[in-house]
């Protein structure tokens, strides 16, 4: 198999993991744990997994003060990113939510273009206004019913937050290996939930409800977070960020159908046509060359 053929692969499977991330949060909602807990369950879990990795090959876990710095801004947006994302699975279809969440290249674009004058093309205008059009379709439901405020609102600060943390990963200016950074900024994230449940009121951690909720955690930790990490740094190492970006558009898509096949969700027309115009403006802003953000050595960009 050639560097290409791997590097296909490797961005594929990456995609289709990050998109089962729906499918273990609604699942362990149904086994009554809340949003933090399920949250801070999948980032211990990531973490204490990847400590054995990083045991195993030996990595030293020393952090420069900058490093540290970093990560753990890093960190906290991350668990930001995701109390939002698993926040919408409340009020609106996971599938759907995922869609919206994928704007977030689309978002990239204009956090460049506004703090680091990096000019719009043609191209990435089109794409902002396909994105915002998609999304006014996806606002609208079948039968004309709106789709909750609150659950649209969620998304969109999850896919901007989750844009935030891109740019920073990439300006940047440290370089860690895969494992080791994601080690990190997943602590930080489960500290940062753990401070968000023990401040408020209703939502603290909750025990693990039951040998299933057990084994759908170790799920969210391994498949979305672990496994979709590696891949998608392998993905780009082989082919380049742009060609892995574009797989990428396979997570909406993947979470769509665990909607449809294991939820019973209801693709409609209209809500096709949002999800396609969606997918499209993320294509063109991570397909044209003027607006791709190069992706440094060991970087990661996944949550």
């Amino acid at each position: 198999m050639n560097k290409k053929i791997k590097g296909c692969l490797a961005g594929i499977i990456a995609a289709v993991a990050y998109g089962t991330n729906p499918l273990g949060a609604l699942f362990l909602y149904q086994e009554g744990l809340n949003t933090p807990s399920v949250i801070f369950y999948r980032f211990v879990f990531a973490v204490t997994l990847l400590f054995i990795i990083l045991k195993f090959q030996k990595v030293s876990l020393k952090l420069t003060h900058t490093e540290l710095k970093v990560l753990s801004a890093l960190g906290f947006i991350f668990a930001s990113s995701a109390l939002s994302l698993y926040s919408s699975f409340n009020f609106m279809d996971s599938g759907i939510a995922s869609t919206i969440l994928f704007a977030y290249p689309v978002m990239v674009a204009v956090i460049m273009a506004l703090f680091f004058k990096e000019r719009a093309s043609v191209l990435s205008i089109v794409a902002i206004a396909l994105s915002i059009f998609g999304i006014a379709l996806l606002y609208r439901g079948e039968g004309g019913v709106s789709l909750s405020a609150i659950g649209v609102i969620l998304v969109l600060v999850s896919s901007l937050t989750y844009a935030v943390y891109i740019v920073i990963v990439n300006r940047s200016r440290i370089s860690l290996p895969p494992f080791k950074m994601t080690f990190y900024i997943m602590l930080f994230a489960a500290i940062t939930v753990l401070i968000y449940s023990l401040l408020s009121r209703n939502n603290h951690i909750m025990a693990i409800s039951s040998p299933t909720a057990f084994m759908w955690l170790i799920f969210l930790a391994a498949v979305p977070t672990i496994i979709a990490m590696t891949l998608l740094n392998i993905g780009i190492s082989f082919i380049g960020s742009t060609p892995t970006a574009i797989m990428g558009a396979l997570e909406p898509v993947t979470a769509v159908v665990i909607s449809i096949c294991v939820f019973d969700g209801r693709l409609t027309p209209r809500l096709s046509l949002g999800i396609l115009l969606v997918l499209l403006s993320v294509i063109l802003i991570t397909a044209g060359d003027k607006l791709s953000i190069p992706q440094k050595k060991g970087s990661q960009k996944k949550q």
